[in-house]
């Protein structure tokens, strides 16, 4: 049985926390446990002051790269940990969780930011697998144990880790160096793994059929499947490891997903998102194990797609009357445990590119602003928390410039995607925090004040419609004058020509003509009708699921060189699907990613939205574009996507400059002279400049977090 120790008191006066000892197991009563956190029925309790106490659990998730750098560099420095960490407990949150070996200046920095905090920020400790080793053996048994053996000794650093007693040996791409600060006090729960792949559980159950229970000193399966087999063994040694190291305990949990989910779901379309289980029900705490173990999910309100068309789910109303599949995902799935449920990831990207659609909630993944991104983190928030989740960690913290998403990660440069920040890709914008390109601020901030232009000349001398550009590690920025513009009856169109011995001299629809072959068009009428649209031969989307995948209808047309004709610019959201209960048929979707935004795009200012493409003041007009809506496959470098039918696909070549021109149409104008076109060049760089951001997201989670209890 457990009994109170006194509190034990930290320099400086300050309390770090009580713990509690219960006997370690039957075989070893000399050896005590001590714990923080524990698990009582259906509650996860802290113990604070001498008291046990349960409390809705506010967090977020730390990635470990920063602009610059892959998540392997490990390149945060103890300082900027320290910010990050004052902004996260401003914030009202409780808990920082993080999915693998951290370098030591994340733990000093955890360790020093405590000692001064009036009220600690505690640690959910991830263990990362060999993402390489599932990829290749397809089972945790295989090579005698090679995954399952790799994964329990990195658990057993990890415990030396967070009690300041490791000294790791550099490795390319690994956390290194010595350890010396003691976090234990602070770290509330192991989340041991990662999403895992359907493949590789189903491999480790098909080749150990005969593993079906396993009885452990602190974790047990009486009947259980041999990856549910293979992760309590994986548990029972970390923790063992720690008990009998440090005398310490934690609860413990694995990583879970909805495509993994102990839930069946018969109108789920692909058949790999519903293929089989993980169910920690089956893992128990044995009687030995007193702080317990809890079930955690990352669960998203977009993805699989049966959470848009599981019956019940897309019938089910909230208490507001409105249909809510998010919360009645949640409800089912916090129904089938015994244990407390952390929703251990979930968030909205406030990115400009659109990756999926919420059906019918709208809570998509992209295409959202940064305001809304608060709205509906809320929100989210608001169904995790009325369900009895014992609390939610919001992905994520920061921006992540080096990440990559489904319908955009063959349009760049794989090994170059933290050199620059790219609009289109969802997952580089789930952070609450902002990284934006400039050393203290953006070169340009697309708002009607033409302070930013002030140092910039004109491509042209053209006294009636001058043409200003710019850019930096996220967009091409332009700006132009045009005396006698009237925004809700002329068209400005600006030409734009990227690559060589390609593009169109003329346009078709508008019955332009360029002085160069142009491969972009970009047309600004009104705040309605405005877009950028591409030579149907450098259409990428249309190359890739028409020429390429055979998703769409075909057009030999497109392969002309010099066509005339300018696509819309779109983006793949989902190819047709069969909903297998319904039998029905949902056809191809995609979204018009070059339609432009009007609005002002200055964080600063209160009309703030970050989804802004341009804005009209007057006679001027100022837009932005994302460098990956001109088939730039990375800017750092000037490397362009080349001609796509002569290459066969996606090859990135080298540009020196691009060029550009302006002429505005008036509405009945019969006669439209050709446009001419001057160069714009760029200077390339070997690191990209960056400063910190909050987002309208960050402030609204703020004020909402401070209301939970």
């Amino acid at each position: 049985m457990a009994i109170r120790l006194k509190k034990y008191m930290c320099l400086m006066s300050l309390c770090i926390l009580a713990f509690v000892i219960v006997a370690a197991n039957a075989d070893t009563p000399a050896k005590e446990l001590k714990y923080i956190a524990k698990i009582e029925g259906r509650d996860f309790l802290i113990e604070s002051n001498g008291e046990w106490k349960k409390t809705f659990l506010n967090g977020v998730n730390i990635g470990a790269a920063k602009p610059g750098t892959f998540p392997g560099e490990l390149a945060i420095t103890k300082a900027e940990y320290l910010r990050w960490f004052k902004y996260i407990r401003d914030m009202n949150a409780d808990v920082i969780r993080v999915y693998t070996t951290m370098k030591p200046a994340f733990y000093d920095a955890l360790y020093e930011f405590n000692r001064s905090s009036k009220k600690p920020l505690y640690l959910m400790q991830g263990v990362w697998i060999n993402e390489n080793d599932i990829g290749r053996l397809n089972d945790a048994y295989a090579e005698n144990g090679k995954i399952k053996t790799n994964f329990i000794e990195d658990g057993k650093n990890l415990v030396d880790i967070i009690h300041g007693k490791a000294k790791l040996p550099i490795r390319q791409g690994f956390a290194s160096g010595i350890y010396k600060s003691d976090v234990s006090p602070y770290v509330i729960g192991w989340i041991y793994g990662i999403e895992w792949d359907p493949s590789f559980v189903v491999g480790t159950n098909k080749n150990n059929p005969e593993k079906i229970s396993y009885s452990g000193t602190y974790l047990k399966v009486d009947s259980g499947s041999a990856f549910e087999i293979f992760l309590a063994e994986s548990g029972d040694s970390i923790s063992i490891y720690e008990a009998n190291t440090y005398r310490m305990a934690r609860p413990v949990s694995f990583t879970n997903w909805l495509t993994t989910d102990p839930l069946a779901h018969i109108n789920e379309p692909y058949h790999n998102e519903d293929l089989v289980s993980v169910d920690t029900e089956h893992i128990k705490a044995t009687e030995s194990f007193s702080p317990g173990m809890f079930a955690s999910y990352h669960v998203y309100p977009y993805y699989p797609e049966f959470i848009n068309y599981q019956k019940e789910y897309a019938s089910f109303k909230d208490d507001s009357g409105r249909i809510n599949t998010y919360r009645a995902y949640l409800k089912e799935l916090f129904a089938h445990h015994t244990t407390p449920v952390l929703v251990a990831e979930f968030g909205i990207p406030a990115s400009r590119g659109l990756t999926h659609e919420s059906v019918p909630s709208g809570f998509n993944q992209g295409f959202t602003d940064e305001q809304q991104q608060g709205n509906l983190i809320v929100s989210l928030l608001k169904d995790i928390h009325a369900e009895g989740y014992f609390g939610a960690l919001v992905f994520a913290w920061q921006d992540e410039w080096f990440k990559r998403t489904w319908n955009t990660m063959d349009l760049d440069l794989s090994d170059m995607r933290p050199f620059w920040s790219n609009a289109q890709t969802c997952e580089q914008a789930f952070g609450l925090m902002a990284f934006d390109p400039g050393k203290t601020q953006s070169v340009c901030n697309v708002d009607g004040d033409l302070a930013d232009w002030k140092n910039i000349k004109p491509l042209n001398t053209n006294s009636a419609l001058k043409l200003y550009v710019n850019s930096d590690e996220k967009y091409v920025y332009i700006m132009a004058q045009v005396k006698g513009f009237d925004s809700k009856k002329d068209t400005l169109y600006i030409p734009v020509d990227t690559l060589k011995n390609q593009g169109n001299s003329k346009s078709v629809n508008s019955k332009l003509t360029f002085q160069k072959p142009t491969e972009f068009l970009i047309q600004i009428k009104g705040t309605g009708e405005s877009k950028i649209l591409v030579d149907a031969s450098y259409d990428a989307f249309y190359y890739q699921y028409g020429e390429q995948l055979k998703m769409i209808p075909t057009h030999p047309e497109y392969h002309s060189k010099d066509s005339g004709l300018f696509n819309p610019m779109y983006q793949c959201l989902s190819r047709e699907m069969i909903l297998p209960e319904d039998q029905r048929i949902i056809p191809f979707t995609k979204h018009e990613t070059g339609k432009l935004t009007f609005g002002d795009a200055n964080p600063t200012h209160k009309a703030y939205n970050s989804l802004a493409d341009f804005y009209i003041k007057g006679e001027t007009v100022e837009i932005r574009i994302p460098w990956q809506l001109l088939n730039v496959m990375d800017p750092s470098t000037k490397s362009i996507m080349g001609n796509l039918y002569k290459n066969k696909g996606f090859k990135a070549e080298k540009v020196s400059e691009f060029n550009m021109g302006a002429s505005i149409v008036k509405l009945n104008q019969s006669k439209i002279p050709t446009i001419n076109m001057d160069s714009y060049a760029w200077k390339t760089w070997t690191l990209p400049t960056y400063h910190e951001r909050l987002k309208p997201s960050y402030f609204i989670l703020k004020d909402y977090m401070s209301t939970l209890k």
